[in-house]
């Protein structure tokens, strides 16, 4: 897999690369050692999966948090606290994850905007694992009071699950320590969550399984 230098100032390492390459003048085999050095310029390594992880977490946070907007007039006391947390949580790791983006070089995602249902549903089966729907979101929009509740925890549970599981990829194959232990933390947190909305659902535990 390939491994990159994170670029904290693009611009300043083209021209500085630039201006080396024009005071070197020598043979094409300088030109050709001087080349990478323009792509090392501080920071940490990174590769493909830590920018497919940015790239796929911030819309799928995005959706969370949606989801959580939609509990502040429809549900519940002890779910709307749960999304308000939620929303607390995810909405600053968007952020932390386009500054990521933005020092690989890579252009912010602005969440799930610009993007037709189309992308969405490919994304879905590419990776974005415990994605809504249209119609589930749709479903989940008129929903109101218990139903609301029930069908929040059922589908935010998945939608976590989904999250881990991305996390736990980038924290395998990822090379960027900052994102690796952004990955970490997302797992710690919504592995949490999982349980306690599976607590809140009453399937938390082996003996409510149970007959």
């Amino acid at each position: 897999m390939t491994v990159y230098k994170r670029a904290f100032a693009p611009a300043a390492v083209a021209v500085a690369a630039a201006m080396f390459l024009a005071s070197c003048g020598g043979t094409d085999d300088e030109s050709t050692d001087a080349a990478p050095e323009s792509s090392e310029q501080g920071g940490a390594e990174f590769n493909e999966a830590d920018v497919r992880f940015a790239r796929m977490m911030i819309p799928h946070h995005e959706q969370a948090v949606e989801m959580s907007e939609l509990a502040e007039s429809r549900a519940g006391e002890d779910v709307r606290e749960l999304a308000a947390e939620i929303k607390a949580a995810q909405g600053p790791e968007i952020e932390e994850m386009n500054g990521l983006l933005e020092s690989w070089g890579e252009e912010p995602m602005d969440g799930m905007e610009g993007m037709d249902h189309d992308d969405m549903d490919g994304m879905d089966h590419d990776g974005m694992d415990g994605m809504m729907s249209e119609e589930q979101m749709a479903d989940l929009e008129q929903a109101e009071g218990d139903a609301f509740d029930t069908m929040f925890l059922e589908m935010m549970v998945e939608h976590h699950e989904g999250a881990v599981t991305m996390a736990e990829t980038e924290i395998e194959q990822g090379a960027d320590p900052e994102a690796q232990e952004l990955a970490q933390q997302m797992v710690d947190a919504q592995r949490t969550e999982i349980e306690q909305m599976n607590d809140m659902l009453g399937t938390g535990g082996d003996e409510e399984s149970t007959p």
